[in-house]
């Protein structure tokens, strides 16, 4: 098999954006954390008839797919490589970071926080995915790939167990803890030395709280740098890395990574395993690399039988034949609808007060006169209490996605079903056994990869959906849209195992990209000049910090470079030792006051947790930065601080 790997930054904006995935406008960036990547695989083998089958799998440090950034990405392959990389053979995954920038999004609804459509993120993503592409399409090589299964138990709890519950015994014996356990890892090998791996584990990217502002690439983003730049030594800076790791998602819908959910006294979001965010994201992530890690010395060859299939359906209007619905009956999937126990939000992050999850009596006795009045909804939709039509407002402009693409790829033994959605664990259970049955496989070796393509939120049981948590009440084509995509992915893997194509059917339309964003205006100050030193001696465990007056963030990205570096003197020259790509600093932005005056007057915050191990010897903090003068216009500046020591 012919491997190629890739990585590039992602990073959208940095200040002023919505951030995407708890929905509060108020969650606005203002700093970095933690940088944002794709990491690209092309895997590629000899069809027998001189040709070649190729499969593009993209792992998105993103809160959410998109259709509009599948499409765009999509387009500027075609304009690069012509039909080598199509709607068929191209898996684009998302890990479901919570703390990463809004606006990207083509559809309203998702863009309805971030004062609309932001196309310098959207522009950020889309070239950063495409430009992993191509180091990945470059580094094509002879590769050796290998799978492994394991076991994690310690970074997953079960956020909505009465749901859980409702589901037959069969279901629930597989997962005897309510969690799913299995960790799944591709080693990619050349000579005999790892160069790649690509994890699948199911842990909802919400250790970072509704309360940050940072972006960040929440636990499995920690988990991909731990493994690139602490373990293999990686430099993000200096071009692609020797090992590239991704960590993506599998059927995480009901899966946290809060495991004190109700052990913190007087929050409504959940916490763990500790009360620190940052921490618990660390460990979140580190658990996920040792579970992978641990797996690299068992892995077996994967074979070398490369397949795709991808098919858009309109996903509200789908006649579900008996075979895939518990009650042996067939039934129609209704017009996308959200419930008031999706407004409620969930245990990892409180939504809108006055609803909640489970029943809403008022809500609920309002929608029970629709129910009455027509049996098709009822049928479809309910116990849900309706708040909103999204078909109605698909009218206006695009505000949810409708016609949705469902993908099965294979790669060796190893089957990928991408939903672009939020899988349950059951869920992807049954859309795992009805694949692994049609196709002969071994049910580890099929995976539901949640979250790719596109998005249409979560996919629940019919069981679950009764209910109504907050996965229920987000579910929005009713209780017959898990069977719906079991039918479609019986469709694509009968059609795989026959060697036959499948009809792609009609694509959806355009997104909506209407923004009410101004540009950021004119900034004010010294540039770069270091409004506070950092004291002259610190030791290993010591936060460092500097402040600078700065500019918006946003004139420049960035992308692929820094607003930051540590520096340390080596002979007579300053190397850098650590950038904002980096666990141990924080970059933080904040405007300096609202009356006219200041109104362009900002500062930046920069600290640097000393790690352990960190040599002795003299260092110094350095700003990089992009200021918008009223003569000049957009002026890049640099601000050093005085040389300080650890020891």
């Amino acid at each position: 098999m012919q491997v190629g790997r890739g990585i590039a930054d992602i990073t959208g904006e940095s200040a002023d954006c919505g951030m995407l995935g708890y929905g509060k406008s108020e969650q606005r960036t203002s700093g970095i954390h933690l940088r944002l990547r794709s990491r690209a695989f092309v895997f590629s083998t000899a069809d027998g008839t001189g040709g070649e089958r190729r499969v593009l799998l993209v792992v998105a440090e993103l809160p959410l797919p998109m259709q509009s950034v599948t499409d765009e990405v999509l387009a500027r392959l075609a304009d690069r490589f012509g039909d080598r990389y199509v709607d068929d053979n191209t898996l684009i995954t998302t890990t479901h970071t919570h703390a990463g920038p809004g606006g990207y999004c083509g559809h309203l609804l998702y863009n309805l926080t971030t004062n609309g459509f932001h196309p310098k993120t959207f522009e950020a993503i889309v070239s950063g995915i495409v430009e992993s592409v191509e180091f990945a399409d470059a580094d094509l090589a002879p590769s050796e790939v290998a799978l492994a299964h394991g076991e994690l138990r310690d970074a997953s709890d079960n956020r909505s167990p009465t749901a859980f519950d409702r589901n037959p015994a069969d279901d629930r014996a597989a997962f005897p803890d309510r969690v799913d356990p299995q960790t799944t890892l591709v080693r990619v090998s050349r000579d005999g030395r790892p160069v790649g791996a690509i994890n699948f584990f199911a842990t909802h990217g919400t250790s970072m709280t509704n309360h940050n502002t940072l972006i960040s690439g929440d636990n499995k983003g920690y988990a991909a740098y731990h493994w690139e730049r602490v373990v293999e030594g990686a430099d993000y800076l200096a071009g692609d890395p020797e090992f590239i790791a991704a960590f993506a998602q599998t059927n995480p819908g009901d899966m946290t990574p809060n495991l004190n959910r109700q052990h913190v006294p007087g929050r409504k979001e959940g916490l763990g395993p500790t009360t620190d965010e940052f921490e618990n994201t660390r460990l979140i992530g580190r658990r996920q690399y040792d579970a992978a890690a641990g797996l690299l010395a068992s892995a077996t060859e994967i074979g070398d039988v490369i397949d795709a299939r991808l098919t858009y359906v309109d996903l509200g209007k789908v006649d579900v034949r008996p075979e895939f619905t518990p009650d042996g009956r067939a039934h129609r999937t209704g017009p996308p609808m959200a419930g008031a126990s999706q407004v409620a939000g969930t245990d990892d992050g409180a939504g809108f007060p006055g609803f909640r999850q489970g029943r809403n009596s008022v809500v609920d006795r309002i929608s029970d006169r629709f129910y009455r009045r027509n049996e098709q909804l009822r049928d479809a939709q309910a116990p849900k209490g309706l708040v909103a039509s999204a078909q109605f407002l698909n009218r206006v402009r695009p505000f949810v996605q409708e016609r949705v693409p469902v993908q099965l790829v294979r790669i060796g033994r190893l089957y990928l079903i991408a939903i672009p959605g939020e899988p349950t664990i059951v869920a992807g259970l049954r859309l795992r056994r009805t694949v692994a049955t049609i196709v002969g496989a071994d049910l580890r070796d099929v995976l539901c990869v949640g979250y790719s393509n596109a998005y249409i939120h979560y996919v629940t049981t019919p069981e679950e959906y009764d209910e109504q948590r907050y996965e229920g009440g987000s579910t929005l084509f009713g209780k017959w849209e898990l069977p719906a995509l079991m039918q479609t992915a019986a469709e694509l893997a009968t059609a795989m195992r026959d060697g036959e194509r499948v009809q792609t059917g009609e694509r959806p339309g355009p997104g909506h990209t209407a923004s009410w964003l101004r540009e950021p205006g004119e900034d004010q100050g010294e540039f770069g000049h270091v409004v506070r030193e950092p004291q002259p001696e610190y030791r290993a465990g010591q936060v460092v910090r500097a402040e600078f007056v700065s500019a918006n963030p946003n004139h420049d990205l960035r992308r692929g470079r820094t607003y930051l570096e540590i520096q340390r003197r080596e002979g007579g020259e300053w190397v850098r030792v650590a950038d904002d790509g980096d666990w141990s600093t924080v970059f933080r932005w904040q405007r300096d006051g609202k009356a006219r005056a200041q109104r362009g007057a900002s500062t930046a915050t920069i600290g640097w947790r000393i790690p352990d191990r960190t040599p002795p010897g003299d260092y110094r903090i350095v700003h990089h930065g992009t200021a918008r003068t009223a003569t000049v216009g957009l002026v890049p500046f640099t601000g050093t601080t005085r040389e300080f020591s650890v020891t």
